[in-house]
């Protein structure tokens, strides 16, 4: 039976290696932008982070406690702002399934995990960016029952 549970300092050298899992999905489908093999934080900047609590982590873990998989999330509120509302937000800055893991639902947990949280926490929503490379990360999130909010767009000069 898998659990999530809040990341700890012992979970970090599985959270390094699956940020290197999500870099590559991204170097891969964009290099001009994605270097690659990297990490988006390093070991103290995951020291920081995991006791930030605007900055929660947690992590799905199997029966014998290994990590499977991970959620970032960041709280976000925009007070006092001339064109937003003061709502709170739970933004997922990163959700990653350890490639061998994949398909077993772990995805869909670490999802209703943090959902659960942002509503326990008063947030009145929960938002999320994919790249528009990541095709099967798009539709994970639309079956999760997610929409857009808005559309990055580029062109490359």
């Amino acid at each position: 039976m898998n659990t999530v549970r809040k990341a700890e300092n012992r979970d970090i050298p599985d959270i390094l290696r699956l940020l290197a899992q999500v870099n590559m999905v991204h170097h891969n489908g964009r290099p001009d932008l994605f270097k690659g093999p990297a990490t988006k934080y390093t070991e103290e900047q995951l020291r920081v982070i995991l006791v930030d609590p605007d900055t929660p982590v947690f992590v799905c873990t199997d029966e014998a406690d290994r990590v499977l998989g991970y959620v970032f999330g960041i709280f976000k509120q925009y007070r006092n702002d001339n064109i937003l509302t003061d709502i709170r937000t739970l933004y997922i800055d990163d959700l990653c399934v350890d490639e061998g893991s994949r398909g077993r639902g772990v995805g869909r947990t670490l999802y209703d995990y943090a959902l659960r949280f942002a509503r326990e926490t008063g947030c009145y929503n929960l938002t999320l960016n994919v790249w528009a490379l990541n095709d099967s990360a798009r539709r994970f999130y639309e079956k999760c029952g997610l929409v857009p909010q808005k559309y990055g767009m580029e062109t490359i000069l």
